[in-house]
Order: structure tokens, then C-alpha cells, then sequence
């Protein structure tokens, strides 16, 4: 992951603090010799461990803490810097255009500076550890009458390797107390390989509804980030598999199973992964809706919402999906999130005539980090009127 962006990284590492020891730091008196080779040691240290980011093999490293410690540096220590430098140096532009001493970019820069710290350690420290319940309806006269009033509770994006246990704890605690008819997991419980689930399964084996529990994986939970060989990563997928069998979670893989209700039933179709990135598909639709009359109520599960609109909707009479995957952006600063930019459906209901897409914004992520997007679970209630 970093290597890919290795330059970029460099520039900002290194630009802002140039500008800011050439424009400020040099011409001051004071500046010993001991002051300035304290001014690059930080420098020094960042790009050392960028080096070292960039040469590992796998998409992030193994140890979740240690990607989290870098972004975190790198939140503190670079990103406030590039942005008073960029502030500073438009000021002083601005000032020699107009022949002026005041460059009141360095004022703007500053407090921009300051506010991206509280941005950085909010989001690091606190945000990830909220919590809230988002209540959702489904309203379909498609839906049998036996299912009326039918409660799932969705939950997506666990990211169990690096999300606080605290959190975990509280949100399975919190589904268990809506009493639900089914629980649906939508993809993503690890980071990058199933080992980091075994802290969690303790947890996640006391999820208890009427009619179990659902699952999918979702992209994390396969090996595409792991760059191993080939009998690896079909190792590891085989574990994430039997982990959560072993947790008394229903896993879909291109299939569906039916509920009944006097006599009526409704389905649930789990999708495999479908991603804009062909090497990241393992769907297959077919196989995935075998069996399932064409007149029937149908959830869809799909990690991937992108895969709504592009093969869902037009290949399938599936009345709801339920989806994940893009936690939202987990950065949203005056209603506007980044994720935004790439996805057209990336939190919350959707709808499309009387078909409609869930897409929840999880409860982690692979960096533990959340700003204006809350972790949540979705408690979906299905209605036939």
C-alpha cells in the first residue's frame, strides 16, 4: 500500500519542512546548530519508517498496531505541516503581488493546523469507541404477511484485528438486545489474515437470533491482500471459513437458504465479493439464485454496494440488499466524506422504485479511525403494506 504512493509520501514528508526552516526556522538568531538538527530529526524518523512501510511484502503489516502508529504520526507530525506550508506560501504570494508585509496565511495555516490535530487525535482515540443503533425500514407488499414485522439486525466491516474489543463487546451485547429474527454480517472480519480472529470469537459466538446467524465474506476476507502463494492463501481462506463455522455463523458462498413462517417464506442469497477489480471477484450469480422462484421475497447479500446497480438490480428481482464495505469514508467533515468521490451509494437507504439497497458504514476498518461517520449496527424491520 505504501509503496504505490512512496513518492507522494517523500514530498510531503520532507516540502513543508524546507519551506518552513528556509522561510522561518534559519533566518532566526536563536537557531543554534542543536536547534536545527533537532528541527530534521522528526523528518528523519518519518521517512525511515516510510522506507520501511514501503518494503513489506503484504498490502499493510500483519500487526495492526504498527499501521496505526505510522498513520497516527503521520496525522500529528506531517499533515499539519503540509498545510500551513501550503497556506503560508499562497499568502506569500498574495503578498508580493500586492506588495505587503502582513501574510496573513500564516495565521490561516495555523489555526487550519491546529484544527487537523484535533481532527487526528479525535479521530484515533475517541471516535472509533462510539457507538449508535440506526433503525431502518423496509416496506414491500412483496413481503409474505407472515413476515411482517420480521427484525434483522445487519453488521459490517468488523475488522476484528485492529477494532477496539471494548467496541466489539458492545456491539454484539447491543444486537443481542434487539431480539432479532436474524442477524446478517455483511463481510470484512479481518484485516488480513483469520488469525486475528480468535481474541474475537469468544465475543462473536454469543450473537443469538431466532433464526441464527448470516454471514459473507467481503473483500478483506479472502488473500488478496496478503501476497502469499497460492497454498497460503487457500489455507487462510479455508480457516476464515471454519472460524466462522465455528462460531455457529451460517456462511453463504454463492447460495441462499429460505426462512418459513406459517406456510410463506422469505430468502436470503449471499453474493461472494463482486468488485470494480476484476482479480477481487469471486460472485457468481447463478449459483448465487438457484433455486429461488422468481416471484419470491429476496435479500441479497453483497459485501461490494458498487455491485448494486451494476448487476443486482438488472439481473435479479432481489426486493432488498444489504450492503457494506465503504464504512462511510470514516472521515466526514461538513457533510461532505471522501468516499463520495468513488461511490455513488455509500451509507444508508437507497431506493430504487420499490427496490432498495442498505448500505451500512460498519463497525471498524482496517485503520482505526472514525471522524463524523459513528460505528453503528443497522436494525432493519421488514413490512408488508
Amino acid at each position: 500500500m505504501i509503496l504505490k504512493i512512496l513518492p507522494i509520501l517523500l514530498i510531503l514528508i520532507l516540502l513543508p519542512d524546507f519551506y518552513i526552516y528556509r522561510h522561518y526556522m534559519c533566518r532566526r538568531k536563536d537557531f543554534t546548530r542543536t536547534k536545527r538538527i533537532l528541527w530534521w530529526i522528526p523528518s528523519a524518523l518519518m521517512l525511515l519508517f516510510t522506507f520501511w512501510m514501503a518494503l513489506l511484502r503484504t498490502f499493510a503489516p500483519t500487526d495492526s498496531r504498527i499501521l496505526f502508529v505510522y498513520l497516527l504520526l503521520l496525522s500529528i507530525l506531517v499533515v499539519p505541516k503540509v498545510v500551513y506550508a501550503i497556506c503560508s506560501a499562497i499568502g506569500l504570494g498574495y503578498c508580493r503581488m500586492v506588495h505587503s508585509r502582513r501574510n496573513y496565511g500564516n495565521l490561516i495555516g495555523f489555526f487550519l493546523s491546529l484544527f487537523l490535530l484535533y481532527v487526528a487525535i479525535y479521530g484515533f482515540f475517541i471516535g472509533p469507541r462510539r457507538f449508535t443503533v440506526r433503525q431502518e425500514e423496509f416496506v414491500s407488499k412483496e413481503l409474505p404477511k407472515s413476515f411482517d414485522g420480521y427484525r434483522i439486525v445487519q453488521f459490517t466491516d468488523a475488522h476484528v484485528g485492529s477494532i477496539p474489543k471494548s467496541l466489539l463487546k458492545k456491539a454484539v451485547d447491543s444486537i443481542n438486545a434487539q431480539k432479532p429474527d436474524m442477524i446478517i454480517f455483511t463481510g470484512d472480519l479481518q484485516n488480513i489474515q483469520p488469525d486475528e480472529l480468535d481474541a474475537a470469537m469468544p465475543i462473536l459466538s454469543q450473537l443469538k437470533a431466532k433464526d441464527g446467524v448470516l454471514s459473507i465474506l467481503g473483500n478483506h476476507d479472502y488473500s488478496f491482500y496478503l501476497n502469499a502463494d497460492y497454498a497460503t492463501s487457500a489455507l487462510n481462506e479455508a480457516k476464515m471459513k471454519q472460524k466462522q463455522h465455528d462460531m455457529g455463523w451460517r456462511l453463504l458462498l454463492n447460495e441462499n437458504v429460505n426462512v418459513k413462517r406459517n406456510g410463506e417464506k422469505i430468502f436470503f442469497a449471499g453474493m461472494e465479493n463482486e468488485s470494480k477489480k476484476p482479480e477481487q471477484t469471486r460472485s457468481d450469480l447463478q449459483k448465487t439464485m438457484a433455486g429461488i422462484p422468481k416471484d419470491a421475497f429476496v435479500v441479497m447479500l453483497q459485501h461490494d454496494p458498487t455491485a448494486w446497480r451494476r448487476t443486482i438490480l438488472p439481473k435479479t428481482e432481489a426486493q432488498l440488499t444489504l450492503s457494506g464495505h465503504t464504512h462511510g469514508g470514516q472521515l466526514e467533515l461538513f457533510g461532505w466524506t471522501p468516499v463520495a468521490l468513488t461511490y455513488d451509494e455509500y451509507g444508508g437507504h437507497y431506493q430504487e422504485n420499490k427496490r432498495a439497497l442498505l448500505v451500512s458504514t460498519g463497525l471498524g476498518g482496517l485503520v482505526p479511525f472514525r471522524f463524523g461517520v459513528i460505528p453503528e449496527i443497522v436494525v432493519i424491520t421488514l413490512r408488508n403494506r
